[in-house]
């Protein structure tokens, strides 16, 4: 993981941290110990904000497999590298299948640049992963975090990347990067871009979404600002709890053939306090950044 001036950054040997100010910003755990029904990936948790507020949920009661920010895959070609049950049809609904895939941490071949590797349950190497990491623009009231990740098929066979509602469960397109936030953060407040916003954000495109919650214990609020590619739809939710994602294949299947690769980029900014519709629109204008569509390559 790369970071600007004033972000430290250790390696702990399973763990990437970062750290400003006194504060740690984030955890990237790359060598998980968690249950393979859980589905065994890196995460990130906890992300703070600058004043050292947690801004994610771990392995909540409910979704044991959501662990602060993750890239996740929830169906691909009939595996599951998402965690817990798999949404086979709407007759069946989610069946614990054996089809857990792991993505593994391989190594870091630069500062800031990870190699993995995407297994099936049954042990198949399908997906070589390149992933990009960066810490960057950390100001008293916020940072940034930049995320990429470049995905090749190596299966030797075509790979369909789909959602539980792509096999027929409706508005539930969850599949990619994936933020689970804390339980305070219920009933937040979305803010999307061109005066969108809701939780019927659900299923909607925009280039960025932000949400906004309130901590327990504290009387501070805090607010994360995703971007992505434009035209992204997004899966969103503030109820019965808190998560945001940038989703790859919300109502249609993407396929990858043998040997493309599928290029990708997000960027989350963490903020400390409630941001209105005006300083986030402020925010995005005066720190451009823009993500090509994802791009599949030959």
């Amino acid at each position: 993981m790369t970071a600007d001036r004033t972000a430290k950054l250790r390696d702990t040997g399973t763990e990437l941290v970062a750290e400003a100010g006194g504060v740690e910003l984030l955890r990237y755990v790359y060598q998980p110990d968690m249950a393979e029904f859980e589905g065994r990936k890196p995460y990130f948790h906890p992300l703070r904000s600058t004043a050292g507020d947690v801004v994610t949920g771990y392995r909540p009661n409910d979704h044991r497999w959501h662990k602060g920010l993750q890239m996740t895959a929830s169906h691909v070609s009939g595996q599951n590298f998402w965690g817990g049950g798999s949404f086979v049809d709407p007759e069946q609904g989610y069946v614990d299948l054996p089809n857990l895939g792991t993505m593994r941490h391989e190594e870091f071949t630069a500062p800031g640049r990870e190699r993995l590797t995407w297994h099936t349950q049954a042990g198949e190497h399908w997906v070589d992963e390149e992933r990009g990491l960066a810490v960057r623009d950390v100001e008293d009231d916020s940072w940034v975090l930049d995320f990429s990740t470049a995905l090749t098929n190596v299966r030797g066979e075509p790979l369909r990347f789909g959602s539980p509602t792509t096999a027929g469960r409706p508005m539930a397109g969850y599949t990619g990067l994936f933020w689970r936030g804390p339980r305070a953060f219920t009933d937040g407040v979305v803010t999307a871009e061109g005066g969108q916003g809701g939780p019927e954000m659900m299923g909607r495109t925009a280039g960025w979404l932000a949400y906004t919650g309130t901590h327990d214990e504290v009387d501070r609020a805090s607010t994360l600002l995703f971007l992505a590619a434009p035209g992204t739809t997004w899966f969103v939710r503030t109820t019965p709890f808190p998560a945001v994602n940038p989703s790859l294949a919300f109502f249609s299947e993407v396929e990858l053939a043998p040997g493309d690769t599928w290029r990708l980029a997000y960027r989350v900014v963490v903020a400390d306090g409630a941001w209105d519709r005006d300083r986030l629109e402020a925010y995005v204008r005066d720190h451009p950044w823009q993500a090509e569509p994802g791009q599949v390559r030959a």
